[in-house]
């Protein structure tokens, strides 16, 4: 039941001493900075694979608030986890342990086959840390002058200025500079391409398994077994930012270990907790020593009911048969979308890998198609002007995913 101070306020009504309360959609209109784009919905309720407006209209949700609600929405589990631990500790200071925290240290460690992981709040600072651990590693290993990070065109690493200056792409970088040094971007997938970009400088390779927001692209496979070969080769660190890819999301508990090329640093967020603020980055101990006290840190990072929802999620995910199904599905969804895409001249690509696809249009814009799906009760992404994305609870059966192929072909007909 909503809160009845609350009630005025969300509703509109008239305040007896002030005149008409604002409207939810004012406040947010006039109080939140214009950084977002914001569909036409207000959504107060989620359930399973269905998000709730306030008219009670349901939608199916093939978002996952860009692949973070993993488990769907309000999980029992982790509504279970997270309210026990909400009545327990909320937070501490990292100077003190708690056991949420260690214990999903050792079980996410065990679980992505790494030795030591920082945690953090999401995938922005994750891969903060990524960038940090691996410059001060390779300065205290070959000296100062090592700190340059290689990334590639059409990637996503976060909004922060050093991320953002990692993500090499343009439009993310705009009205923001002077950005710092220390990036050099490849503009292909080739190892020619990456040999000819490495220097003296060069400390780490930064890359997505696949590539999210620059449009759901896959990293083929022999290439990222290249990249770890040259990493051996030159002394040089692999970084795989899992931040979207983790988690279960390509069918595996990472995507490195589907496609059997390990990192030497792997970062996580978005799905790990469920929902809750959470991020991790994870290394090897001979790397991961190279962090030490006061070196790093994070006031809210790993705090007790984030790390027990994640941990109520590493149970789920664990379970014997469950990633097998995201498999089963993900196949599915790639069947079906394939099928649609032979009888449209308006579909150019599929592409992804378990349940992260995305559909690269010709003659529109994805976010054209994406309206009309939200008129549908369909909820998807774009990735890109021209892809639509589409990242569904992995929860999700195989009648959900029929009716969201059906949804999607309506929307595509209707702005033909």
């Amino acid at each position: 039941m909503p809160d009845p101070q609350f009630a005025t306020l969300a509703e509109g009504t008239e305040s007896a001493e002030n005149g008409p309360e604002p409207t939810v959609a004012a406040m947010d209109a006039a109080s939140v900075m214009t950084t977002y784009a914001r569909q036409p919905l207000r959504l107060v309720r989620g359930e399973g694979m269905y998000v709730f407006d306030d008219a009670g209209q349901r939608y199916l949700d093939f978002t996952s608030g860009i692949a973070v609600c993993g488990l769907g929405h309000c999980h029992p589990a982790l509504v279970a986890a997270a309210t026990e631990q909400l009545q327990t500790l909320w937070h501490m200071s990292n100077l003190y342990l708690t056991e949420p925290q260690a214990e999903l240290a050792h079980r996410l460690t065990q679980a992505c086959d790494m030795d030591r992981v920082f945690f953090s709040n999401s995938g922005a600072e994750a891969n903060e840390a990524a960038i940090k651990l691996a410059r001060r590693y390779s300065k205290l290993r070959y000296g100062a002058h090592k700190g340059e990070i290689l990334t590639f065109t059409h990637s996503f690493h976060g909004r922060t200025i050093a991320t953002v200056t990692a993500t090499a792409q343009p439009k993310y970088q705009e009205g923001f500079g002077p950005l710092p040094a220390g990036f050099r971007y490849v503009e292909e997938l080739t190892i020619d391409a990456v040999r000819a970009a490495v220097s003296p400088k060069t400390a780490a390779i930064m890359i997505e398994p696949i590539q999210g927001e620059g449009g759901v692209r896959p990293v083929p496979q022999p290439f990222l077994r290249e990249l770890r070969e040259i990493c051996d080769e030159l002394g040089l660190l692999l970084i795989f930012d899992e931040v979207q890819t983790g988690i279960g999301r390509t069918g595996a508990w990472l995507a490195s270990q589907r496609l059997q090329v390990k990192p030497d640093i792997v970062t996580l967020a978005k799905s790990l907790a469920g929902g809750l603020p959470i991020g991790a980055t994870l290394a090897m101990n001979e790397v991961a020593a190279a962090f030490s006290p006061g070196a790093h840190g994070s006031t809210f990072g790993g705090n007790p009911v984030a790390a027990r929802a994640a941990l109520a999620v590493l149970d789920i995910v664990m379970e014997p048969g469950f990633l097998d199904n995201v498999k089963r599905r993900g196949q599915q969804l790639y069947s079906a979308l394939c099928a649609l895409a032979g009888k449209r001249a308006d579909i150019a690509d599929v592409r992804g890998m378990g349940l992260m696809w995305g559909v690269q249009l010709t003659g529109q814009t994805a976010g054209e198609v994406v309206n009309r799906c939200r008129e549908r009760g369909l909820l998807v992404l774009t990735a890109g002007a021209d892809t639509v994305r589409l990242l569904p609870p992995l929860i999700v059966g195989a009648g959900d995913i029929e009716r969201a192929v059906h949804t999607l072909e309506d929307a595509l007909n209707a702005v033909q």
